[in-house]
């Protein structure tokens, strides 16, 4: 028994999409799949629950040797019904294929936690909506960033690491009373030490006033905690990042304890071509030099105290018994 999706990227011929087949999820299915998923496969599936979405390009680069040997498995995914996918419109050219968490890939992961698949906050046509949403630019934007960490550390001979990543929706349960980050970072260099960071991914669509009093809540939860985050602004041109600056600086002053919220910004156009956010990019609030690395920016903050390679903030009560472990950045093995 099969379900036909006609989610198959257009070949390069233009000739019409042919429909894939898929196994329908049932007890038997599942049982099979306890031999066919690989490590892999099982924290791919966690990957896509924690962070929603992530494109074909960017499960390549996180995961597989090649784009090549990463598609191949992707289809194997896909019919077995772990992991679904779709294709969003684009005026011109053609997109890249995008993929969600599917049912069979949600059961898996609610077993290997000892959870019940109908207690996740997960539900597949949810998981698809995705794909109609305007904030998928804003996700795989998000994503687009730690992935590309991702990739740098799996260099053969990298001292780096990237060693929490918190998507949205974490952030949000622990932290959404007082504040909502776009995520929260940790990235590990054996040279330098560990830099840790919540993300604000702005992409010009609020007001540069809305931005900035983002530093009260920030500053509000540094108080709360006893605990200093820098925050890292990333910025979607040039001309956006200097507007921005001057409305962050105005808002920083205000503070009335404005080290408890070390910031830093970077824009797409910033000094390094490309989107790597571990470069030599960020150029802190109050700076005296020029732009650093991540690795290096604790350098612009001495009063930060240092930070473990493998703690992460104090989540609290997270809903565990209705929600997944998170998922480790790093693919194993």
């Amino acid at each position: 028994m099969t379900d036909e999706y006609p989610f198959r990227r257009p070949s390069r011929s233009h000739q019409p999409a042919r429909a894939a087949s898929r196994i329908a999820v049932s007890g038997p299915h599942l049982a099979q799949l306890a031999g066919r998923l690989t490590a892999r496969d099982r924290w791919l599936a966690r990957i896509l629950y924690e962070h929603k979405v992530l494109t074909a390009h960017q499960i390549a680069r996180i995961g597989w040797p090649s784009v090549r040997a990463a598609n191949k498995r992707l289809i194997q995914l896909y019919r077995w019904r772990v992991a679904d996918r779709f294709q969003p419109f684009t005026a011109t050219g053609s997109a890249p294929l995008h993929y969600v968490l599917d049912i069979a890939g949600a059961a898996i992961l609610a077993a290997e936690d000892g959870l019940n698949p109908r207690a996740l906050p997960w539900r597949h046509h949810t998981a698809l909506g995705i794909a109609h949403s305007l904030h998928l630019p804003h996700t795989t934007g998000i994503n687009g960033l730690f992935t590309t960490l991702i990739a740098r550390a799996r260099r053969p001979g990298s001292p780096e690491r990237l060693t929490a990543w918190w998507s949205e929706t974490r952030c949000a349960r622990h932290f959404g009373d007082i504040v909502r980050p776009d995520a929260y970072g940790r990235w590990h260099d054996q040279r330098t030490g560990t830099t840790e960071w919540f993300l604000e991914y702005d992409r010009g669509t609020e007001t540069l006033e809305k931005l900035a009093n983002k530093l009260r809540h920030y500053h509000q939860l540094a108080r709360a905690t006893g605990v200093t985050t820098p925050v890292l602004i990333w910025l979607p041109s040039a001309q956006r990042e200097a507007g921005a600056r001057t409305a962050l600086a105005a808002v920083h002053r205000a503070l009335d304890e404005p080290d408890l919220v070390p910031v830093a910004t970077t824009s797409t156009a910033a000094v390094v071509p490309g989107n790597d956010p571990a470069a030599a990019r960020w150029l802190p609030l109050a700076a005296r030099g020029g732009r650093l690395p991540l690795a290096h920016l604790t350098r612009a903050w001495p009063h930060l105290p240092p930070v473990s390679p493998t703690s992460a903030p104090d989540p609290g009560p997270d809903g565990s018994e209705t929600d997944l472990r998170p998922a480790s950045p790093m693919p194993p093995g």
